[in-house]
């Protein structure tokens, strides 16, 4: 939800053209939603997706429910309203803004994690989705960014149950005729889900995350991580400073 609304504030404040920060109108949830996709698309902000718990928080035992609602944001200081559905329930994807639609890649629903990648976007009042090639495997938690017409997609996990992290990388060039997945050398680091990850000066940013292992009772157990790397095409992977904490 944080990144979400990280989204929409920095999206809507530089399309102002002026500094600072501005509150949007909250959606239409009393609970709100965990791991949206979201993304700009004819002009307006889409937010779709995602989870929460609805009845009991998760520490006293709640259920977690996935939502396939699609909602927009036509203007700053407009309402948010529905404007459609997914195709099947989803969250904890990634999701970026491109050729006027928003890409949602990989994800979970309350079955396990998926591979499906799809585009929407918001033409005339209505709601349209149209489906991207698969990833190469199941994946949620991970993180990407696009540079140019090219999404990266780094890390994440493969089940809702694995005590272990992925070290992959992929590729998908937005701008081709024929887009495909390409799987790159990885970072140097150790492999990691819900890191942070950003496009800047010709480069890919790979921040911070957690990794997993199996604890003594065979469930996962989580070691955050503070290291980061930069990686340019054509050239590979460098090491960057490590955040504060």
């Amino acid at each position: 939800l944080a990144l979400f609304l990280l989204t929409c504030l920095l999206t809507l404040t530089h399309a102002a053209g002026a500094p600072g920060w501005t509150r949007l109108p909250s959606l239409p949830d009393p609970e709100g939603f965990a791991s949206m996709f979201a993304g700009v698309s004819g002009g307006a902000l889409l937010a779709a997706g995602g989870a929460n718990f609805p009845d009991k928080k998760p520490w006293e035992g709640g259920k977690k429910i996935w939502y396939d609602s699609v909602f927009v944001l036509e203007k700053p200081d407009g309402a948010w309203k529905v404007a459609g559905k997914l195709r099947r329930p989803l969250g904890y994807g990634v999701s970026v803004t491109h050729g006027g639609g928003v890409v949602c890649v990989g994800g979970s629903d309350a079955d396990g994690h998926r591979a499906e990648c799809f585009r929407l976007e918001w033409r005339g009042g209505k709601l349209e989705t149209k489906p991207l090639p698969t990833l190469p495997r199941a994946v949620a938690n991970m993180s990407g960014a696009l540079l140019g017409d090219t999404l990266y997609v780094a890390g994440g996990i493969e089940k809702p149950d694995s005590t272990s992290t992925l070290k992959t990388f992929y590729a998908l060039d937005l701008g081709a005729k024929q887009p495909t997945w390409r799987e790159l050398e990885p970072w140097p680091g150790p492999a990691r889900m819900l890191a942070v990850a950003t496009a800047q000066d010709g480069a890919f940013f790979l921040v911070s995350g957690t990794d997993l292992s199996a604890g003594a009772d065979g469930k996962p157990v989580r070691t955050y991580l503070k290291d980061g790397y930069r990686y340019t095409p054509g050239k590979g992977w460098r090491r960057i400073a490590d955040l504060p904490r």
